[in-house]
């Protein structure tokens, strides 16, 4: 994991006289992502700017989407921005006013932080904005990477919309990255938490047909991915934060049993789940995405957890 810049081969430190430490402002930091992000960058002897809503540090920046960005004026130079702030999208049923949430909660949040340092007089060297592989929607086994086009269904035109709002930033010469994150592992959060209670209890099994496929990246790669991209500035626009192997939900879900060393015997059928969970259960579990990470393989980025077992290992 990259701790300082002076460990990228493609340092922005135009110096080159050793480590620089890094000023990071970021949204969404107390989040699966955002927590670890923050752990990784302190212990590399970075500055974790957090920008919350509710903010006890009296030396942070308070996060107010709904009206305008406070603070933030006096917290300085920063190095980069990641922007990871965004409503759960797995957090109950789909209805309009949570679908509304869904997509205001990103579009506007990210375009109001792209305008604010797009007009700023100190703006930071690089944008890290969170996207997802929904961008590509239901694609089958078709494999698709950063040229891909985008798909079909709610969660695709969200990303569209998420990822165009950093236009006024691009147009002011910050560098972006559009991370379209897979499914994140970790034990502490996200949809791997929430399968582990059932699958401990020998309750796990396929979901629907099972040939539906899952992108998927470990959190110590995504947090190890975020330093590497803000400190490579040859790369820029959307990039997949996936691993290379892509699993349909039929093996990942055997791998996953066989990591746990319990049966994977109770199937979740397509119809049960559309009964249980409306529209999500078709966007988020039915759905299939094969999505290959070019950009970060042809940067030569060196995956930590390239294969599923080596994720899943720690989670006894």
């Amino acid at each position: 994991m990259i701790q300082n810049i002076g460990d990228c081969p493609n340092s922005l430190n135009p110096f080159d006289t050793g480590p620089v430490l890094m000023k990071v402002l970021i949204t969404g930091s107390s989040g699966l992502i955002g927590t670890a992000l923050s752990k990784s960058l302190t212990a590399g002897g970075h500055s974790a700017i957090r920008l919350q809503r509710q903010n006890n540090d009296p030396d942070s920046p308070v996060w107010d989407p709904e009206n305008c960005l406070k603070d933030l004026a006096r917290v300085g130079e920063i190095y980069a921005v990641v922007h990871l702030a965004g409503e759960n999208i797995a957090d109950g049923r789909w209805s309009k006013t949570k679908k509304n949430r869904i997509l205001n909660s990103r579009v506007k949040g990210t375009k109001l932080l792209a305008e604010y340092f797009a007009n700023s007089n100190q703006k930071p060297l690089v944008i890290i904005s969170a996207s997802a592989v929904g961008f590509y929607g239901d694609r089958g086994a078709e494999i698709v990477d950063e040229d891909s086009k985008a798909g079909n269904g709610f969660l695709a035109n969200v990303c569209v919309q998420w990822e165009d709002a950093l236009k006024v930033a691009v147009e002011a010469g910050i560098r972006v990255i559009k991370v379209r994150f897979g499914t994140v592992l970790s034990k502490k959060g996200g949809a791997l938490k929430k399968m582990l209670l059932p699958f401990k209890l020998g309750l796990g099994g396929v979901f629907g047909s099972g040939e539906q496929y899952m992108s998927w990246v470990s959190i110590d790669d995504a947090v190890a991915m975020i330093q590497y991209v803000m400190t490579n500035d040859s790369l820029q626009g959307p990039v997949n934060f996936v691993t290379p192997n892509a699993l349909n939900n039929r093996k990942f879900t055997k791998s996953l049993g066989q990591v746990l060393s319990r049966p994977t015997i109770f199937p979740l059928p397509a119809f049960a789940a559309r009964i249980a969970l409306g529209e999500m259960a078709n966007e988020l579990l039915l759905s299939s995405n094969r999505v290959y990470p070019s950009k970060l393989m042809e940067s030569g980025y060196k995956f930590l957890h390239p294969e599923l077992n080596q994720a899943l290992i720690n989670l006894k």
